[in-house]
Formats: C-alpha cells, sequence, structure tokens
C-alpha cells in the first residue's frame, strides 16, 4: 500500500470515527429507558418499545465499528495496518477502502464462512 493509500484511509477512518461519534450521542438517548408513566397509547407505547429495540442494537454496531475503527488508527501507527492477521498477505487497498477496520483478506474471510 502507497503512502498517499494510506493517507486516504487514515482521513476516511478520522471522518468515520467523527459521524459515528455524533450517531453514538443520539443512540445513547434514544435508548434511554422509557418511563411507564409516559401518557401514550397502548400501541404507541408498543412502537416506542420496539423502535427503543432497533436503536439498541444500532447502538451496539456504532461502538463495535468504533472500537475497530480505533483498532485499526493504532495499527496504522505501528505499521501492522492492512496485513491480514491470519496468512500475514496484504489485504487489498479496494479491501480497506470499503471495511477500513478489516483485519483479514477476502480469501482467508471465505475460508472463515465454511
Amino acid at each position: 500500500m502507497t503512502v498517499k493509500e494510506l493517507k486516504l484511509l487514515r482521513k476516511r477512518i478520522i471522518s468515520t470515527i467523527s459521524e459515528l461519534q455524533e450517531s453514538d450521542i443520539y443512540l445513547e438517548e434514544a435508548t434511554q429507558p422509557i418511563a411507564p408513566s409516559v401518557a401514550l397509547g397502548r400501541l404507541t407505547r408498543m412502537e416506542a418499545i420496539g423502535e427503543k429495540s432497533v436503536n439498541e442494537a444500532r447502538h451496539i454496531k456504532v461502538k463495535q465499528r468504533l472500537e475497530g475503527l480505533g483498532n485499526a488508527l493504532q495499527r496504522m501507527d505501528d505499521g501492522s495496518y492492512g496485513s491480514c492477521i491470519r496468512c500475514g498477505n496484504q489485504i487489498p487497498f479496494g479491501r480497506l477502502s470499503a471495511v477500513p477496520e478489516s483485519l483479514i483478506c477476502v480469501p482467508c474471510a471465505e475460508k472463515k464462512r465454511r
């Protein structure tokens, strides 16, 4: 991977982290417990509880992605970014561009699915 590609990926990761942190703030608020005293109709309350569950799942995914992107920045700093943790081969720029927190290359990911 070239220095230019690495800089581009670092910039994307930092930008994505910033966007996810904004989402995280919203999801933190959206996953607060719904007080029983809230005056909602039965169906509206059920919808609110369902929406809260969806937001909780999204919140977990955002937290996981933030952790993965943070780890990617650490790997960039220590020089191990872009190397597959299974086989040691270089992960293609296209894969890292699509999923910058990737730890494994496509062939190893396909083996994992089997």
